[in-house]
């Protein structure tokens, strides 16, 4: 007998879909801080709640409006720096940046400042355009773009656009500023569609922990660093090509991952974990089926990771070709740059000589030349670390997570390389969300990081301006860079311990690990001892 709405016991009738997510997890009932948040919107999630069901107010949307919030935020943080002059004598308006206002207001960016350094007032074409700066010993050198292919691109496509709405908006009569205004808003407005990007790919990569995502959207380095520089690209790049490798599409990831070492050279440091875990995951000499899907299964996940290898390679091959061919010189300048200067202020290299007066590894050095045996320490450095992190991958009872390993790697070139920018913490981010995402300790490094730029800014103003003396900067490093090693002192913890690996729970092996994801864990017979897993038999995922 069909029923009709008198004899529901609700007052509508139920809804005809009454599954419930409710593996997702439930920070709001589970993390102490999330759930005094958690007071401000009516409190934690209900027992029995249907999770998954709401149909507008989706937690990726959630996100998306939190990240709207920050960025927002964060534009207004450097717009102190957009503001102008009143007209001089001439009727002419320019920037205010007197008196150190960039330092003093905390706002600069790198954006502002490199439209006129490099040309892009001019409409010049990056790495075409050269230009002459005489360094402190007075000799002249020969100057070009100093960024990688993409973001020299990037940066001359802002500028036709800011000069072209000037144009436009001079013609018709429309709303105008400084050109080097409009610039930074075009830039900033791309920097902010592509750490969307981000969060996107790393609420997808988080599964069903996609709360986790949340930091990525209100972390306190995006207040601070998003439109500092544009690494913003290269994290979008980044996060995409994990992505695709976690849909098992490695050719798709490859090529992502190429483009981002296009945009900045760290995304392409996240091949290394994917491959040595396929090595790990190989079973040489078996003729097996690994489940992977009709494409890939027969190639076996060793030749999986090569094929995403391959494919970034070729990728960032054809991005760079055409600039190296028509301009070898410009080309190079990003490579001659990282190569001549000096251990940045913020490297641990400068930390020890700002305590210790220690000169250096090369000595007192002229302008313009190269530290040669502080770039093979460094170097030698990071290699030796990627060995270490090499040898816990093979060696753990039971294989890692391709975004701790990926966050090792990342942290350990920060840690041992001569320069840190500040904005290359947003590197970071995404990886760190994903490897440990315990949000107390990582809301506390991001908090530390971010706060950096305040001695950093003050320390710039000069103590003859009332700045401050560079150890009060030098020490925020070192809080720093102990956060970041504590970081990776959990991360290898919970890689030798999984069972306390909040990822893993419910039956979760690996979400980033795409044909990786649920693969069998073999002995390896065919590598030395050392480098097998330390039980005798390799863990399976529980």
């Amino acid at each position: 007998m069909r029923q009709t709405a008198k004899h529901y016991a609700s007052p509508a009738p139920l809804a005809p879909d009454l599954r419930s997510a409710d593996e997702r997890d439930k920070p709001s009932r589970n993390d102490s801080l999330v759930a005094q948040l958690a007071t401000m919107t009516g409190g934690p999630v209900g027992d029995h709640a249907l999770i998954g069901r709401v149909r507008f107010w989706t937690p990726m949307r959630v996100m998306f409006a939190l990240a709207v919030v920050i960025l927002a935020l964060s534009w207004g943080g450097k717009a102190p720096c957009i503001q102008q002059t009143a007209p001089d004598a001439d009727g002419v308006v320019g920037l205010d940046w007197n008196n150190g206002r960039q330092y003093i207001a905390l706002c600069y960016s790198d954006t502002v400042p490199l439209y006129g350094a490099e040309y892009l007032n001019e409409g010049a074409f990056p790495y075409k355009k050269q230009w002459t700066e005489f360094g402190a010993d007075g000799k002249p050198q020969v100057r070009y773009m100093e960024y990688p292919v993409l973001s020299g691109l990037y940066q001359y496509g802002a500028m036709q656009i800011a000069k072209s709405y000037d144009a436009v908006s001079e013609k018709w009569d429309l709303p105008g500023a400084l050109e080097v205004v409009l610039y930074f808003n075009v830039v900033a407005l791309g920097l902010a569609m592509a750490w969307l990007v981000t969060l996107w790919a790393t609420a997808l990569l988080a599964g069903r922990r996609v709360w986790d995502a949340a930091l990525v959207a209100c972390s306190p380095l995006v207040l601070v660093h998003a439109f500092t520089n544009f690494d913003a690209l290269a994290t979008a790049f980044a996060a995409g090509g994990l992505l695709a490798w976690a849909r098992r599409n490695p050719v798709l990831a490859g090529v992502l991952l190429g483009l981002g070492g296009a945009a900045k050279l760290y995304p392409l440091l996240l091949l290394g974990p994917i491959l040595i875990l396929c090595l790990r995951a190989e079973r040489l000499g078996e003729d097996e089926d690994y489940g992977f899907g009709s494409t890939w299964n027969r190639l076996g996940p060793l030749r999986t990771g090569l094929a995403a290898v391959a494919a970034a390679a070729v990728t960032w091959v054809l991005v760079n070709l055409p600039i190296a061919a028509l301009y070898p010189r410009g080309w190079w300048e990003f490579f001659r740059l990282n190569t001549e200067r000096h251990a940045d202020p913020d490297s641990l290299y400068n930390v020890a000589t700002s305590f210790t007066g220690w000169p250096g590894f090369d000595g007192p050095l002229k302008a313009g030349e190269t530290p040669s045996i502080l770039n093979l320490v460094s170097l030698l450095l990071f290699l030796g670390a990627c060995a270490a992190i090499a040898w816990i991958a093979l060696t753990a009872a039971r294989r890692p997570r391709v975004a701790q390993l990926a966050f090792l790697v990342v942290a350990a070139f920060l840690l041992t390389n001569k320069v840190w920018s500040p904005q290359y913490s947003l590197w970071l981010v995404p990886l760190a969300v994903l490897a440990l995402p315990h949000r107390r300790i990582l809301l506390a490094w991001m908090t530390i990081d971010a706060l950096v730029w305040v001695p950093r800014m003050y320390y710039y103003l000069g103590e003859d301006r009332k700045g401050l003396p560079e150890q009060w900067f030098t020490g925020t490093v070192v809080l720093r860079d102990i956060a970041v090693v504590a970081l990776c002192v959990l991360v290898i913890r919970q890689i030798y311990r999984p069972a306390e690996d909040l990822v893993r729970r419910e039956g979760v092996d690996d979400p980033v690990g795409g044909v990786l994801d649920g693969a069998p864990d073999p002995e390896r017979p065919w590598l030395p001892t050392q480098l097998r897993p330390r039980t005798s038999k390799a863990l399976v995922p529980v």
